[in-house]
């Protein structure tokens, strides 16, 4: 983590009115990870069971998260309730909340950004920790690409994490749901292997409706067509399904927090996607 990001970051949640507590060693480094597996399950662990922390925001997304969930104890975040904020590599991590802790957690923008944070898509997060009843009922505009109508649980985040948890005890489970991902750096082959991997093991079968954010910088100087975008119509297309394109979520400024787990409605005519359940209630 960037230590100037980090304190911009935290500046942004103070201004907010909210205290911002982290372990000394946050800065921790060993290679590409934030610290040793050890280091990382513990600061995780600690937050849980801290009676003075409410929620916890991620500082930016971990590559190293699948090497810890283990470490976890399900139970402990069960009783804690806490919710969870974070995208990219945090998708692991908010899997295993949901499949093995039972809890919403939130695909949502994080302190990576430093002070440089839309202001619109932080308030939205702060509304849906809040238990703020706008927090349900909130419409996302996005691009219509394939008509229907279609609800269910909201599942999913970063497509190469969604793909990755097959065959783990947090996969994904996307029976009934309407599947949203998004992603970064991943050239449009990669995007459709990661897409024909889900087909293959099930995984887009019996969707309620497909949602796709930010392709950030999914592109192939040597191919650039099909875009990556046209890529997921053409997989979509067979699944005779609802489908948006460009909903203001993922690796982009507009990074709006949506709680998995939570029931929406996903509309492919007007290319909406309308949450219909908080993650957090005010109770």
């Amino acid at each position: 983590m960037d230590p100037t990001k980090l304190a911009g970051g935290r500046a942004v949640w103070e201004a907010a009115g909210f205290r911002v507590v982290h372990r000394a060693d946050l800065l921790a480094r060993r290679a590409y990870l934030a610290g040793d597996d050890e280091r990382r399950a513990a600061e995780l662990a600690e937050l849980i069971a801290d009676p003075e922390v409410g929620a916890i925001v991620c500082a930016r997304g971990g590559y190293g998260l699948p090497r810890i969930l283990d470490r976890l104890d399900p139970a402990a975040f069960r009783a804690a309730r806490k919710p969870i904020v974070g995208y990219s590599d945090v998708t692991a991590l908010l899997l295993w909340l949901r499949r093995r802790a039972g809890l919403v957690g939130f695909h949502g923008p994080m302190l990576e950004r430093g002070s440089d944070v839309d202001p619109e898509a932080m308030r939205v997060l702060i509304a849906a920790l809040a238990g703020e009843t706008s927090a349900a009922g909130r419409l996302w505009s996005g691009t219509a690409r394939a008509a229907g109508r279609g609800a269910g649980r909201l599942v999913g985040g970063n497509l190469a994490l969604v793909a990755a948890s097959l065959g783990t005890p947090w996969e994904i489970d996307t029976r009934g749901a309407i599947l949203l991902v998004e992603d970064v750096n991943e050239p449009p082959y990669k995007i459709d292997r990661l897409l024909q991997q889900l087909r293959a093991a099930g995984k887009l079968a019996g969707l309620a409706g497909l949602g796709v954010g930010a392709l950030t910088d999914c592109t192939d100087a040597r191919h650039p067509e099909p875009s990556a975008e046209d890529v997921v119509v053409e997989v979509a297309s067979a699944l005779g399904i609802p489908l948006v394109t460009g909903l203001p979520f993922g690796h982009t400024s507009d990074n709006r927090a949506w709680p998995l787990g939570a029931r929406a409605t996903l509309d492919g005519d007007a290319g909406t996607l309308e949450l219909l359940e908080a993650g957090v209630t005010s109770a």
